[in-house]
Formats: structure tokens, sequence, C-alpha cells
């Protein structure tokens, strides 16, 4: 197989897995908006069937006291599912991340970054599914639920970087034009500006969690009132996130010419901030709608992973960026 070959074929599968993670992402976000979390109370098995229920019938009658100790485990056929197929989604990304660690092996000999990044992600996967079963055990924990998603970002992060040195040579022909040394430090502060708005958004998902718990509060018009300092932080931040990315946008814009394909995530990042801004102030005005929490969790890892890329995009581009940038 030639060099070529075997670089597009890790590419393609790169993406897909990328794909695959953003997906189970969102379904992640889905079960944890809908309460879905522990709709199969125990793990890896649902109800201890590998296939779950559609019916309270075919459960045993004292499936309650089998599972004391598991929180709620009142059967709900929607919620069991959409439980199940998060689970599915994972074992499925499962199966990629091995596939992408077994198209890196031929990189060991002209690029071995490549092969030990995938396999540093397939051992990450490994410990996220673990992750995975504490949360569970732990009757969705949130400090636990917290890491998980750290983890995911972790993974996102490698599965960037590979996918970006397996198209090293791609990427060395690209101009970002005449940008100033300024862009890329900006940009490294707006990955940082979008990681803390994430760890304040996860500490206000966690003060929801308090709120529901202790004080039985389910009703979500009313979650805003007893919110903490850092949620009112959180959305006043993110206008200087909007500025921060509209300047990069901006810039690179400017220093570039038209049909540059890197003009493509710098448009993408605008749209995704845009979304995100847009959903946090629906979260914000109509009461915490549950299918809103999903998207808006969605175009946080959208974000980091578009600037993750622009990022990655500008350190190996050719020769007239590094002396620019």
């Amino acid at each position: 197989m030639e060099r070529k070959e075997i670089v597009e074929k890790f590419i393609r599968i790169g993406l897909i897995t990328v794909t695959a993670v953003y997906l189970l992402i969102l379904v992640g976000g889905i079960v944890r908006a809908s309460g879905s979390g522990m709709g199969c109370p125990d793990w890896p098995t649902c109800f201890g069937r590998l296939v779950p229920p559609t019916s309270e019938s075919q459960l045993p009658s004292d499936y309650h006291q089998r599972y004391i100790g598991y929180g709620d485990t009142t059967f709900n056929v929607l919620k069991t599912w959409t439980e199940y197929l998060n689970r599915l989604l994972g074992v499925s990304i499962g199966i990629l991340i091995l596939t992408t660690l077994i198209r890196s092996i031929p990189f060991r000999k002209f690029a071995p970054s490549v092969f030990y990044l995938s396999f540093s992600t397939f051992l990450l996967v490994g410990f996220q599914g673990w992750l995975g079963s504490r949360v569970v055990a732990s009757e969705l924990k949130p400090v636990l639920i917290s890491a998980h998603m750290i983890v995911a970002f972790v993974i996102v992060s490698l599965l960037i970087l590979s996918v970006c040195l397996a198209a090293r040579p791609w990427l060395s022909r690209q101009s970002f034009g005449s940008l100033s040394p300024h862009w890329r430090r900006t940009l490294k502060f707006a990955i940082a500006f979008t990681l803390i708005q994430i760890t304040m958004g996860t500490q206000i998902r966690e003060a929801v969690d308090g709120i529901t718990n202790a004080h039985v509060i389910s009703e979500r018009s009313v979650w805003r009132d007893h919110f903490p300092i850092i949620f009112y932080i959180h959305r006043s931040f993110s206008s200087i996130i909007l500025f921060t990315n509209l300047w990069l946008v901006w810039k690179l814009r400017k220093a570039t010419i038209a049909g540059n394909p890197m003009r493509i995530p710098a448009y993408g990042l605008a749209g995704l901030i845009g979304i995100a801004i847009l959903s946090g102030v629906s979260l914000d005005r109509l009461g915490f709608p549950a299918v809103v929490q999903p998207v808006h969790l969605l175009m946080a890892n959208l974000i980091f992973g578009t600037q993750f890329y622009l990022l990655m995009a500008s350190r190996f581009a050719g020769t007239a960026l590094k002396k620019n940038v």
C-alpha cells in the first residue's frame, strides 16, 4: 500500500471517528437533559438483559427489590432505550477507535507520532468506558459526569491532532496569508476562554442537580431563581468569547484570498458561536427547555474542536505562515 493511500484511509476513518464522538456527546446531552441516565440501572447490561425490554411486563415482578440502591428504577421505555442507544453508540465508537489504531500502524515507519497518539486515544477510550460505568454505579454523581465530559474533550483533541499530523503534507501547502503574530496567540487565549466557559457551564449543571435533589424542584422555569452567581458570570462571559472569536475570523478573512480552505473552519466557528449564544439565551429566557440543553452542550464542544483544529493547522502550515505566526 502506498503512503498516500495509507494517509487517505487514516484521515477518512479519523474524521468519521471524530464525527461519531460529537454525535455521542449530543446523545449524552439528550440522556442527561431527559433524565434518562438511570434508564438502565445496571451496567453493562440493562435490567440484567443484553437487549432491554420494551414493556414493564417483560421484567420480573420483583425487579424493584432487585435494584434497591440504584436510585429510581421505575421502568420507562423511552428513558431505558435512550440510555441503551447511548451505550450502543459508545460501543460503536470503541470499534471506530480500534479501527483508527489499526490504520495508524503503518505510520510507525514514517510518522510514528500518529501511531502513538492513536494508541493513547485507544487506551483513553477504554478508561472512558470504565468511567461511564462508575457514573452509573454512583447514580449520576455530578463530579463523575463532569470528569466523563473532560475525558471526551481530551479524546477529541487527540483525534484531531492525529488527523492533522497525518494531513501534514497537505497542511504544509496551505497559507494563512499575512496574519500578524498576535493572531495565533489570541487563538490560544480564545481556546482558554472556551474551556473556562465550559467549566462554568458544568458547574451550573451541577448546581441544577443540587437544586433538583436538595429542594425537589423539578419545574425548569424556576431553576434560574436558585442559580449561584457563576451563572451570571457565565452569561456575561459569552460576550468576551463572541468578540474574541469574531476578531480571529475577521483577521483571517482579511489575510487570506477568496477560496482559501482555512476560511471554511473560521466561518464555521463564527456560526457555531452564534448558535451557542442563541441556545444559551433560549435556556435563560424560556425556562431551560430540555430540547435546547444538548444543542448548547454540542455547540460548546464543536467550538473547542474547531478552535483546536485552527491552532494545529496554523502550526503545520507552510513556511510563510511560520514566519508570520
